[in-house]
């Protein structure tokens, strides 16, 4: 047993904290950037949230020896380098359906996304920093401070050049339902600001102005934070009735179809094909309720619906009898002005092969879908194969035969908090429909299912997801997977309409307005020290 084997925790995490503030030059930010990599592993599919206390004192540390401004914004900056570089490297799997085309996009994807994402962290550590040396965020209040300025821009980066809200700290949750049913009170967000704030508290630990029993106290009331949380969440999860919508049931379709191969001239018809037989297969029992409506995955059907008859007949043998088939498809139309553009749909088809509905994509991925930076980049977008998507309006609820009235998300839409439904006209259930086929077999499409399963438990509907590849689901208003067919299967899911909940959540009708409330009481928190000197 060494002598420090024999010291305190706060005096051994004293000679850890001032190790780390004592770190210079690329020692210090290749630390920070490990520690911000080690964050990743709390979000899906790992959901290691332990790792967190380690993180982000282990940032609050090295922030602590930041003499200037520039040495905090740099220390805060590789850490998110190292979070996004990691958390997000399945962006890149998708230039290699096509990388002799798209080669060139390699290293903005790799490296270009993680350095402006990074611009967020390294905001925040300058923020927590100025803050700082003005007298803010003493003792206690250090971990209230930094989680205030840490959130604040991860909800500026879920809003800003049309955000990217993507792995926020509070998904890794998902794992743990009781905890996460409190999003619907105050949302990711506020669950994010929570899970930091609690994260950080070890951070104050060896502070020697601090009693360390205090400091301890904290930490523990901390945990029995979420340990509340998770008690309500146990009780709000044991009162959910499990009801189903009487007279709905629903065939997912999930094709399987390798990227390469789903606009290939040669294998498009094969493809529709292959979705039709899956759609007329028999149920997986002879007792079980007969389908009513079948869906299929964004854009899985590689033609112009809307204008080609032979197709909609031949997708019409497919569709029950008073039901419909929704399906993702591209759409074709002139505008106002004469001007032809191209969108994102989903088409809703009825048993003649008339179109029932409509919906257009609203909010579109940049690069992939539309060239944001047009007029210098001389190629067109990844997804569109060359072409350029235009927006429809949206949140759209859209009321179809026999469903009850359905709010549209095609791929990432579903990932923006508070902006997947129509709140003047609210919708009993979500539909997402995407194509992760793109990413491969990566963390990305779990991540992406697990985002959407917080927008289930935000908005109190269900949520049902066709994934051409894979993950495809339902969910419930709690966020519980009822149903789904893994990364990479081929078969189809056959199952009723959860019901959505008896009343809206609290952050289906107010949004992020608590969650603001939360934040404005964190900063305001931290002004407490410097008043008492």
């Amino acid at each position: 047993m060494t002598a420090t084997d024999t010291l305190p925790v706060p005096a051994r995490l004293g000679r850890v904290s001032a190790r780390l503030a004592s770190l210079a030059g690329w020692r210090r930010l290749a630390v920070a950037a490990a520690l911000g990599g080690l964050a990743t592993f709390a979000l899906p599919p790992a959901y290691a949230l332990p790792v967190l206390l380690v993180a982000f004192p282990g940032l609050v540390w090295l922030l602590d020896g930041a003499t200037t401004g520039r040495r905090a914004f740099a220390t805060g900056w590789f850490f998110g380098f190292g979070h996004h570089a990691l958390g997000l490297y399945w962006i890149s799997a998708a230039l290699f359906t096509d990388i002799e085309r798209f080669w060139w996009a390699l290293p903005l994807s790799a490296v270009g996304l993680p350095i402006l994402l990074a611009m967020f962290s390294g905001t925040a550590a300058w923020l927590f920093h100025t803050l700082r040396a003005r007298g803010f965020g003493g003792g206690l209040a250090k971990p209230l401070l930094f989680a205030a300025c840490w959130v604040l821009l991860e909800w500026l980066r879920g809003h800003i050049l049309t955000g990217f809200p993507w792995n926020l700290i509070g998904y890794g949750w998902v794992g743990v339902l009781p905890v996460l049913q409190s999003v619907s009170l105050i949302g990711i967000y506020g669950l994010t600001l929570l899970t930091v704030l609690v994260a950080a508290l070890p951070a104050a630990l060896p502070d020697p102005a601090l009693a360390p029993r205090r400091a301890a106290t904290a930490l523990v009331a901390g945990l029995a934070l979420f340990a509340a949380l998770g008690g309500w969440g146990a009780w709000r999860l044991a009162g959910a009735s499990g009801e189903t919508v009487p007279g709905v049931r629903l065939r997912l379709v999930q094709a399987a179809i390798d990227q390469r191969l789903k606009w290939a001239p040669g294998e498009r018809e094969k493809n529709v094909q292959l979705h039709l037989n899956l759609s007329a297969a028999p149920p997986a029992s002879p007792s079980a309720e007969p389908v009513t409506h079948v869906i299929w995955p964004e854009t899985a059907v590689p033609f112009f619906v809307d204008g080609d008859a032979r197709i909609r007949q031949a997708l019409a043998s497919v569709i029950p009898s008073g039901g419909l088939l929704i399906t993702g498809a591209p759409r074709s139309a002139v505008d106002a002005e004469g001007e032809r553009r191209y969108y994102n749909s989903l088409v809703a088809l009825d048993g003649s092969g008339a179109v029932e509905g409509v919906f257009d994509k609203f909010h579109l991925v940049p690069f992939g879908e539309y060239m944001p930076l047009r007029r210098w980049v001389p190629v067109g977008a990844i997804a569109g194969n060359g072409a350029e998507f235009s927006p429809g309006p949206g949140p759209t609820t859209l009321r179809l035969k026999g469903l009850p009235p359905v709010s549209p998300l095609i791929c990432y839409e579903g990932i923006f908090p508070g902006a997947v439904v129509d709140a003047a006209d609210r919708p009993q259930w979500l539909l997402n429909l995407t194509n992760d086929a793109w990413y491969g077999h990566t963390a990305g499409p779990h991540q992406h299912f697990a985002i959407n399963q917080v927008r289930a438990v935000e908005e109190g509907l269900p949520l049902v997801r066709v994934a051409n590849t894979g993950i495809s689901g339902l969910v419930d208003a709690y966020g519980r997977v009822t149903q789904f067919l893994g990364l990479g299967e081929r078969g189809f899911i056959d199952a009723s309409l959860p019901k959505a909940t008896d009343t809206s959540p609290p952050y289906a009708r107010f949004g992020d307005s608590l969650f603001g409330l939360m934040l404005v009481g964190c900063f305001l928190g931290s002004l407490f020290p410097r008043h008492r000197r």
